[in-house]
């Protein structure tokens, strides 16, 4: 199209990629993988186990008057449903490290939100949906001890079972569930940004 009085041309729409039907082909994709997932814990087994790791932290940290820190974004419903289990004094906060940027395996790690909450010598529970390499954990614990926290726990809902960990030492304190070596999707954990609102535990399909 030329402008009058003007040499300027765009592009029309007719031209630009076809977006919709991109996104209809990418939404065909993450509902085929849900449907070809392998379930590896129900909702009910999975509830089950945050119970129990709530009832382990607050048999180890009632009387701490801890911070906890939910690692957005993967924490959050592990975290919201834990933290319903706590009963005793505390004050919950979020920090945001992440390594995976909706890609299926890690880069490097980004800060995008430090704590706002003080946390010197005080404990500190950090809350993540998994374990698996632990870059981002390890970073995170290393980063709360070096800003002056009295104690460093961890708990997460799944901890992968590998020998790839970052560090040999390297173990969350409170685990929900033990996990095969798959690529897992599903309360909070998610496969390229889908289905972190999955009910359960699930596998994808050859991964």
């Amino acid at each position: 199209m030329i402008w009058p009085g003007g040499m300027r041309t765009f592009a029309r729409f007719s031209d630009l990629p076809p977006l919709e039907s991109a996104m209809s082909a990418d939404l065909e994709h993450i509902r085929k993988i849900m449907a070809e997932a392998d379930c590896l814990y129900t909702e009910a087994e999975v509830e089950a186990a945050i119970a129990r790791v709530g009832a382990q932290i607050n048999d180890q940290l009632a009387d701490s008057n801890p911070v906890v820190f939910c690692v957005m974004n993967g924490g959050l419903i592990f975290s919201g449903k834990l933290l319903t289990y706590l009963n005793f004094p505390l004050e919950a906060s979020y920090l945001h490290a992440t390594r995976y940027r909706n890609e299926t395996s890690g880069g490097d790690l980004f800060w995008k939100a430090k704590p706002e909450v003080s946390f010197i010598d005080r404990d500190v529970l950090i809350i993540d949906d998994i374990l698996d390499e632990g870059h981002t954990l390890g970073a995170i614990i290393d980063f709360c001890r070096h800003a002056g926290a009295r104690a460093v726990h961890t708990a997460v809902l799944i901890d992968k079972e590998h020998d790839r960990k970052a560090r040999p030492d390297l173990k969350a304190d409170f685990v929900g569930l033990p996990c095969i070596d798959r690529y897992i999707f599903g309360y909070g954990m998610d496969y390229k940004g889908y289905w972190r609102n999955a009910n359960g535990i699930f596998a994808v399909k050859g991964m």
